[in-house]
């Protein structure tokens, strides 16, 4: 997938879950099903996720060359990357659960404008690194991922929009 289609899909998903949440019954922010994430849960795991992708972006590539090593494979295309996500999330228990996330006290109404404010924000920021960010360098360099193991930044930015889009279809489903 090019740059600029990851980078209006990932305008795309943050514009419908910030519609979303607008509508969303402001109650629910602190509220979930029965053992479930709250809304608020969701939006802050999301942006947990977001903000550490731009941190990873923003080090030098010497630092991540040297900690994760290189590609050594091809890109996968965008729905291959969904369903390689999709399959292992169903070979996990629902317990687990991102490490930064794990124990995540849910975020108070007070504090709904400002996650979602943030998000937004990552997301804006994590556009334009994406654009920034040469095309042999996003197929060149990896990162871990906590499920998925070390994967292409491209492929990481691409799931990226899927991750949201996978919370933003939980929430409408189940709040």
């Amino acid at each position: 997938m090019h740059k600029e289609a990851i980078i209006e899909k990932l305008e795309s998903v943050h514009n419908d879950l910030s519609l979303w949440l607008e509508k969303h019954d402001e109650e629910k922010w602190t509220i979930g099903p029965e053992g479930k994430w709250t809304t608020g849960q969701h939006v802050m795991h999301l942006l947990q996720s977001i903000k550490m992708l731009n941190n990873a972006m923003s080090m030098p590539k010497f630092i991540l060359r040297y900690k994760f090593g290189k590609a050594n494979r091809a890109i996968r295309d965008f729905d291959t990357v969904v369903s390689r996500y999709n399959e292992r999330l169903s070979q996990v228990s629902s317990d687990a659960i991102f490490s930064p996330s794990k124990n995540m006290k849910a975020p108070t109404l007070k504090d709904k404008a400002y996650i979602i404010d943030r998000i937004i924000a990552e997301n804006k920021k994590l556009q334009h690194k994406t654009k920034k960010w040469s095309d042999k360098h996003l197929d060149t360099y990896i990162l871990p991922h906590p499920l998925m193991g070390k994967m292409p930044v491209r492929e990481i930015v691409m799931w990226t929009s899927h991750h949201v889009n996978h919370h933003l279809n939980t929430l409408k489903e189940k709040y």
